[in-house]
């Protein structure tokens, strides 16, 4: 892997970044897709999207990765605030072995998330829309399962919160 220049780290110099034309293009390529599936979605202008779907929301960014390739990241945080107990943790990493598209993964303050991503250069329509819809459906799913085992907010209960 000595040749693969991925940005793990941001500090390294002696990584290839990802020109701008190849990260513009993927951008156009994804909102254009949103855009068409999901109408309601957000856009925050710099590569990046929301969209709600039952009780969780989903953002989409679009990153650099190589020189040429960029990466379609989908996100949802689907618990913020559950008690992160062993029991939790297993049934996490067992649904992660279980699951076709996606993993959970635990940010540094503890929200719950549900996480895919793809390259994104020549990915196509069905590509990032099953990419977006799969951490969708999954997230809205595992949430309440999630709240009822361990405690916590979805992410419909947190937007409820700020209104």
């Amino acid at each position: 892997m000595e040749n693969a220049n991925i940005y793990l780290n941001e500090g390294d110099n002696n990584m290839m970044e990802t020109p701008q034309e190849l990260m513009e293009s993927t951008f156009s390529k994804v909102e254009n897709i949103i855009k068409e599936k999901f109408p309601d979605y957000l856009s925050f202008g710099n590569g990046t999207f929301t969209i709600s779907r039952g009780s969780t929301q989903v953002m989409v960014v679009v990153r650099p990765f190589t020189e040429n390739e960029t990466c379609i990241e989908c996100i949802a945080n689907v618990v913020s605030g559950a008690e992160i107990t062993n029991e939790l943790m297993q049934f996490l990493l067992r649904k992660n072995a279980e699951l076709h598209f996606g993993a959970f993964g635990l940010l540094f303050d503890n929200t719950l998330v549900f996480q895919h991503s793809i390259a994104g250069s020549n990915a196509d329509a069905n590509e990032i829309f099953t990419s977006i819809n799969a951490v969708a459906i999954i997230a809205d799913h595992y949430d309440d399962i999630i709240v009822e085992m361990a405690g916590g907010k979805r992410a419909v209960d947190n937007q409820d919160m700020e209104e």
